[in-house]
């Protein structure tokens, strides 16, 4: 499969009672990294939804047929983080888009591939905390006040 001129990003949450709990994932080929569910669209994939919901299995066994929601959040993330960028998408590309989305769990069945080492489910502080890179604590933020203002269900 070819790679895909974006990127997506998907957060699991879970509603526990009258709190939210989202999983965050820790990369195990990078120190103290914890972040969501990314990865690269690829060609073949018809929309930015189809690359979220295939990440979202390969990554966490996470099924297609859960409630995918896409985020307003849109963040710009420099070529310089991939590898082979300037090669797949020429010397002129310099930053792809990130798509945000967000998936509800009915349980908290996590699946994890090698690319995390553990995953946990936490509260929105403990998240906002962790998280390494800019762009998801953004998304979580969104989806969180979008779930205390009844927005998303």
């Amino acid at each position: 499969m070819a790679r895909a001129k974006y990127q997506v990003l998907v957060i699991p949450y879970k509603k526990s009672g009258n709190d939210t709990l989202y999983c965050v994932f820790k990369r195990s080929d990078m120190d103290e990294c914890w972040q969501f569910i990314a990865g690269g669209g690829e060609d073949e994939d018809k929309t930015p939804l189809v690359s979220a919901q295939r990440e979202a299995f390969e990554e966490a066994g996470i099924s297609s047929q859960m409630h995918f929601t896409e985020l307003e959040t849109k963040c710009s993330i420099a070529t310089e983080c991939f590898k082979n960028a300037r090669t797949i998408w020429g010397e002129d590309c310099l930053v792809i888009p990130e798509y945000c989305f967000a998936v509800e769990m009915q349980s908290e069945d996590i699946s994890i591939s090698h690319e995390h080492g553990c995953f946990e489910w936490v509260g929105y502080s403990t998240a906002k905390e962790r998280l390494k890179y800019d762009s998801n604590r953004v998304a979580l933020w969104e989806l969180d006040n979008k779930i205390r203002l009844g927005i998303i269900n």
